[in-house]
């Protein structure tokens, strides 16, 4: 299934296919993420399937460099999916989650239907 263009509330949202391109880089996002969003949607739902497993290791650098991309490009990222066993890690991840949902940039959710909650 290719990614699908759908709205939520008026809000225009990219929902990306769980089987599309891992992500595994900036370059990744740029060229899978935000450029097949660009012309049409202000929310791009990435299944956490999708996201290379150096996203959820804040060391690597690699959640910050994608998440700025979304910025940079006024594009609000959400992470769709359950990562309760990555939040057990440590302490980084869930700090960037608790975070992150109190604002408007990132979001983590577990599924469509709380990210359209969260777009009323």
């Amino acid at each position: 299934m290719p990614d699908l263009l759908a709205e939520y509330h008026g809000v225009p949202v990219l929902v990306c296919d769980a089987s599309g391109p891992p992500i595994a880089t900036a370059q990744d996002a740029l060229d899978h993420l935000i450029g097949a969003a660009f012309q049409h949607a202000e929310v791009v739902a990435v299944p956490v399937g999708r996201l290379d497993n150096s996203f959820f290791d804040l060391s690597t650098g690699l959640a910050g460099a994608i998440t700025q991309k979304f910025v940079n490009y006024r594009l609000r990222l959400v992470v769709v999916g359950d990562i309760t066993t990555r939040l057990r890690t440590g302490t980084a991840l869930p700090d960037l989650v608790r975070e992150s949902n109190r604002g408007r940039h990132v979001w983590f959710v577990t599924d469509l239907e709380e990210l359209a909650a969260r777009l009323t």
